[in-house]
């Protein structure tokens, strides 16, 4: 066998527009007499391959920069504005300058963003949030759609990931070698890869736009509010990053340098619950299933470095190049218990009920598993781009960029057990728990659980089983890797008209092949000694004592659970010396292994249009975009028959084409007061794991010969489908701008999205399996044809889904010395953004929320800057959203978070006369709110299944430039 094709899938849910693409364009038109307006700039090109000006942006530029700094020195008397005032500012200029709707940040200084990391600068932009993963801010949500929603571009280019799929962990990238960061909310045909939420852009410094050398130092210490929960962990951290930057040869070739290093620690206490058993009645209350109190301590290592060329040696060509390296080691040291309660076989008694809750029960009969365990992932992510911009003639740039980007990941997953007896045969326990007032249970054991006497490396619950005979699972490896590649090339021609207010075209086209390779090993982990494969029928020892070498002398307490102590020692030493390794070839281990490749050719065609309407300035574009997209997946489908493992390999291929009209226009109604209008169709690509082509096949072969043959199917599947379609959106946007002519602006925006094509992961269809009966016996594969039984369920991910998203948000920028003279220095900037939305799939009647989806976010920011003194604080709040948390195995799971608040805060001074001119101080702290993160199920806020407590961090800096 050599292919398995799901023909089955249901088709494509697909809307019927009564107006086309185009027509809604065109509807944006405003009437009246056009007058072409004359307009004198020097057009450049960036690394998009649109055109830009010095002065004026004339074209409809998705990626538009910061107005070049003036290389003349400013006079005595002038106030120069830096730091916090400096990046509102140049970020209130971008989002002046652009025909789309777009939000930014821009750093404070060279190698100096405003806050400790990327993704909590972006989550202070309207409509942006962030989800916190062990204590950080690592994935985005735009406008209510979570991180597979909305695409990474660097300087202009999709990246890759270190991340299972899609989506990028932004702490991959240090803060420090930014410029801008640019979060696109409407799109445009040249921009390629627009995401269905919105686009986020990284841009590094360009060293030509500055007008001195800059050579910058800054070293920051870090502390955690939490004191070390491990004993073989710190809470202590540092940073220290430089950057340089100069021009040679009169200014035509610059260079800038950058490397950085991070430790960051972080402490978590963490609590989880199975769930509940029960149905919430008086006399059948919620009873917990079982719980998994962990402490957590993490340290990430990273080493970053970047440098960019660039070249304009006349004004006929310009040339980048741009080099982006990274390479993080995050260790992970986890120490917990896990008691297995109402979803086990303990006796319940002493019972208190309140509200459908048992709030205090006693269970006897535990057999609880003790946790030691060490996790450490290693990646590495390189990044690579050259532009070239040349000037064909007077009006026509002709522009070619390259760029390949590659990350790298393994991981080591390291589980020890240890308990009693196996297989529930040793001590048991008696334990009785009590509801917290923030839906946690307080754990209070009988036996000690530091008592090397009594605890042993061993498999307490028997739990261990290969698919086909039991194992002594005293621990468990997992070892995944992933390799993500990709290479782009890109073309474009772009040139202006005379006379007209179509004021300038682009054609081009682009080549991008992706190909992400995930490889998964594992292993059972049992007691040295005799025996094979850690099997109990071949003798493998079911327990053996820990070894007193791998102690640490310090028993650590999860006594914010009440449990005053368990036994700690060091999990790699009983990895490399107590325990026997043996590989997992269940047939859902092996089918893990795949390889995705995306080949997509993208051409587009836009018109810039830059004139008058009524004595109106308009600015817009007008494209489309043809998207042909070949993908494929290499993989294995694995099959289990009178435990007998059976592999056979897969290898599936679809192509489509998609066509994305958009359209965008900038109308000044008045002075400094724009209204923006766009209207698009968008698409995002599904999940990479989604699109694989391994099944996990299953064969019941009782059901052989049963009748009807849907009740009792013999075959059944679940895995991947290559078929899958990008999720697709017809978007309308629509914001009103006023800027203040001393500083600041006020925006209100709307927006409407359309979904269709929406990934439904849990879909079934149904499958002829003829091509498996050869796994069965003639007698056998006789009375399945007859009966119908070849016929059975895939399980797969399929585009059955459909949806709208409705939102607006808003936004205030405001220097007080707008309001009084008094204020000046004092400012706030604040954002709101509520957004609704409704999903509906083929096979379910009720709808569904959005992954990171908050209904409610908003941020507020209040900041003084004067004199060298800087302050500023800012809250962010975001209500209840499904997050997207590590599941069973890793296994990505969704469930209800609950509404976060979190507060930062800094302080700093920088020297600005005398010896120590140049020299910043600056102090910062991070949620200083101290708020968990909570998950629970079910749409009840009591049914509490994750709390997570990262405590307060603390950091300390001093920058120095020169």
């Amino acid at each position: 066998m050599t292919k398995f094709t799901p023909r089955g899938l249901p088709a494509r849910t697909r809307l019927a527009l009564c107006v086309s693409g185009s027509t809604l364009v065109a509807a944006m038109m405003l009437p009246g007499a056009v007058f072409a307006q004359d307009m004198t700039s020097t057009p450049t090109a960036n690394s998009t391959g649109a055109v830009q000006a010095d002065a004026v942006t004339t074209q409809a530029d998705p990626t538009p920069q910061p107005a070049a700094p003036v290389a003349a020195a400013p006079e005595e008397d002038a106030i120069v504005v830096t730091g916090i005032r400096a990046g509102l500012d140049s970020s209130a200029r971008i989002k002046r300058q652009s025909v789309l709707i777009v939000d930014s940040v821009s750093a404070e200084d060279v190698g100096k963003l405003p806050d400790v990391s990327i993704a909590d600068s972006l989550a202070r932009l309207p409509g942006v949030t962030a989800q916190r993963l062990e204590g950080r801010d690592q994935r985005l949500s735009i406008r209510g759609l979570g991180p597979d929603f909305s695409t990474t571009l660097l300087n202009g280019r999709e990246q890759v990931t270190v991340g299972d799929n899609r989506g990028v962990e932004y702490d991959q990238y240090p803060s420090e070698f930014f410029k801008t960061v640019n979060v696109y909310k409407s799109a445009d045909a040249s921009l390629i890869a627009a995401g269905i939420s919105g686009t986020v852009d990284l841009r590094m410094l360009r060293p030509l736009d500055q007008s001195t050398r800059v050579f910058a130092v800054s070293a920051r210490g870090q502390m955690n509010g939490i004191d070390n929960l491990n004993p073989d962990s710190s809470r202590y951290g540092y940073r220290a990053s430089a950057t340089y930057v100069d021009q040679f040869l009169d200014n035509t070739l610059g260079i800038a340098i950058g490397v950085s290093a991070t430790q960051t620690p972080s402490q978590d206490e963490r609590y989880n619950a199975w769930g509940y058993a029960g149905t919430g009645t008086a006399t059948d209350p919620f009873v917990l299933g079982g719980a998994k109190p962990y402490v957590q301590s993490n340290e990430l290592k990273r080493y970053g470095a970047v440098a960019t060329i660039e070249w304009a040696p006349s004004d006929n060509f310009h040339s980048t190049f741009d080099a982006l390296y990274s390479h993080f080691e995050e260790t992970q040291l986890l120490r917990g218990i896990e008691f297995p309660l109402g979803f086990s076989d303990p006796v319940q008694s002493g019972k208190t009920v309140a509200d459908g809750f048992a709030t205090a029960t006693t269970f006897t009969n535990v057999f609880a598993v003790q946790r030691n365990d060490y996790n450490q992932r290693k990646a590495k992510n390189l990044s690579l781009g050259w532009n070239n911009d040349l000037k064909l003639s007077d009006n026509v740039h002709l522009n070619v960029d390259a760029s390949w980007s590659r990350a790298t990941r393994t991981d080591f997953l390291l589980e020890t057990n240890t308990g009693t007896g196996f297989g529930k045969s040793g001590v048991a326990d008696r334990v009785t728990v009590t509801q917290n007032g923030n839906g946690t249970y307080k754990i209070v054991p009988t036996l000690d659980y530091t008592n090397t006497n009594v605890l042993k490396l061993t498999d307490p619950q028997g739990w261990g089983n290969n698919g086909t005979t039991a194992v002594v699972q005293a621990g468990f490896l997992n070892q995944p890797s992933f390799k993500d590649d990709l290479k782009s090339l890109r073309a474009s021609l772009n040139g202006e008209f005379d006379g007209s207010i179509v004021k300038g075209w682009e054609v081009g086209g682009n080549y991008s092949r992706r190909e992400k390779t995930s490889a998964y090993t594992s292993y059972f982990l049992c007691p040295k000694g005799a025996g094979t494969g850690c099997t109990v029928t071949s003798g493998t020892p079911t327990s053996l004592a820990v070894p007193t070498a791998a102690l640490l002398g310090k028993n650590i307490g999860l006594d914010y659970l009440g449990i005053p102590a368990m036994l700690t020692y060091d999990p790699l030493y009983v990895y490399a010396n107590a325990l026997t390794p043996a590989f997992d070839n269940r047939p859902s281990a092996l089918v893990r292994d795949n390889r995705v490749i995306e080949n997509v050719y993208t051409g587009y065609a836009k018109l810039n249009i830059d004139g008058e309407v009524g004595g109106k300035a308009l600015k817009g574009a007008l494209g489309v975009q043809v998207v042909r997209s070949n993908q494929r997946s290499v993989g294995q489908i694995a099959s289990v028959v009178n435990s007998v493992v059976t592999i056979a390999p897969a290898d599936q291929t679809e192509k489509y084409t998609d066509i994305l009209p958009s359209g965008t226009l900038s109308v000044e109604l008045i002075d400094g007061g724009y209204v923006k209008l766009g209207a698009s169709q968008t698409m995002v690509r599904p999940r990479l794991d989604q699109e694989r082509v391994t099944q996990d096949v299953s064969i019941n072969l009782p059901n052989i010969g049963r009748t009807p043959a849907g009740l009792f199917p013999v075959f059944s599947s679940t895995g991947g489908n290559v078929a899958l379609r990008p999720y697709k959106s017809i978007n309308m946007d629509i914001s009103t701008e006023k800027y203040f002519g001393g500083g600041g602006y006020v925006a209100v925006s709307g927006y409407f999205k359309r979904l269709t094509d929406f990934v439904d992961p849990n879909n079934t269809f149904a499958f002829d399996f003829s091509s498996l009966l050869g796994a069965l016996t003639p007698a056998q594969q006789a009375i399945v044809l007859a009966s119908g039984q070849n016929i059975g369920n895939v399980s797969a991910p399929a585009n059955t889904g459909r949806g709208e998203v409705l939102g607006v948000e808003a936004t205030l920028s405001l220097p007080f010395k707008q309001i009084t003279s008094a204020l000046d220095g004092f400012g706030m900037f604040v954002s709101g953004n509520f957004t609704d939305s409704t999903i509906k799939f083929a096979n379910s009647p009720d709808p569904i929320t959005l992954p990171g989806l908050s209904k409610w976010t908003g941020s507020g920011t209040i900041y003084f800057e004067k004199w060298g003194f800087q302050a500023r604080a800012n809250y962010r709040y975001r209500s209840s959203f499904l997050a997207e948390v590590a599941g069973l195995s890793a296994t990505p799971t969704y469930r209800t978070a609950r509404s976060e608040a979190i507060l930062d805060a800094q302080i700093g001074y920088d020297f600005q006369d005398g010896p120590l001119k140049g020299l910043g101080i600056l102090a910062q702290a991070k949620n200083l709110t101290d708020r968990p993160f909570v998950t629970y199920q079910n749409g009840d806020a009591r049914q509490v299944i994750d709390y997570q407590r990262y405590g307060r961090d603390y950091y300390l800096g001093l920058t120095y430039k020169f």
